[in-house]
């Protein structure tokens, strides 16, 4: 069992997929959780005994807000999830300008604005806690290897991976540590996303790209959201406590060869 009783997280893109199953993991592990998203989910936060708001990730103003939630209500922060993130899958010549720009706000300015907010309270807490705090970022494998299709995608988890690495560096003296998360292909609704595209890509159907992209890993098979959950809780706890600036690769074996 992994103890995070007393402490108060945020995680962002909490609705649904990994977001909500990082939720509820942390819950049951005792944490008191803060679910932000677009949409407020509400009916998550009521299941785990937590709190809900709206959030847009490339608001600063909704960043202040979350923090004054997380101060006031909620008594601190201890733990930041950034997960809320956006896929896209289109060669670069079909590539706008503003598809562009949206998801490296979302991907990028979503995680640089939600670090930068939560770093006062996260130090103010740290030192409660033999592991200190922690702030965990959702990059993805295609942070780490190239994917024709994908350059804008890549592009932006690859800039999760490096910006996890410096605020780690420039961090570890407070004692919050900062990872990032590299989940392989996830059955989630994003993952479907992947699917389709390497669907549309490769010119097959659904059925067999999911069958192939299955095979790419090692494994045999697509991760499910527990295997991603279960990472963000051992990296938000004292078990962790010695790992900061690292790449937790949660992939079946993807990107091993």
């Amino acid at each position: 069992m992994t103890d995070l009783t007393g402490r108060i997280a945020l995680v962002t893109g909490a609705s649904r997929g990994i977001g909500a199953a990082c939720a509820r993991a942390l819950a049951a592990e005792g944490a008191r959780v803060i679910c932000t998203d677009l949409l407020a989910p509400t009916d998550l936060a009521e299941e785990i005994g937590g709190l809900a708001m709206a959030q847009d990730v490339t608001r600063e103003a909704d960043w202040a807000a979350a923090m004054d939630l997380a101060s006031g209500e909620a008594g601190g922060l201890d733990i930041l999830v950034n997960n809320a993130g956006l896929f896209l899958m289109k060669p670069v010549t079909e590539t706008t300008l503003e598809d562009w720009r949206r998801l490296h706000a979302v991907n990028v300015e979503g995680v640089f604005l939600g670090c930068k907010a939560a770093i006062p309270l996260l130090t103010a807490r740290a030192g409660r806690w033999a592991g200190g705090a922690s702030i965990i970022n959702l990059s993805s494998i295609a942070g780490l290897v190239g994917s024709a299709g994908a350059v804008c995608y890549n592009a932006s988890k690859g800039a999760v991976r490096l910006m996890t690495k410096g605020l780690a560096m420039e961090l570890a003296p407070a004692k919050v540590r900062v990872n990032s998360v590299h989940p392989g292909v996830i059955q989630t609704p994003m993952g479907d996303e992947v699917v389709a595209g390497f669907s549309a890509a490769a010119g097959i159907g659904d059925n067999e790209a999911r069958t192939l992209l299955a095979q790419r890993h090692p494994l045999g098979h697509m991760g499910q959201v527990s295997d991603i959950a279960n990472a963000v809780v051992y990296l938000a706890s004292d078990k962790a406590g010695f790992m900061t600036g690292s790449e937790m690769v949660v992939d079946g074996g993807f990107t091993a060869s």
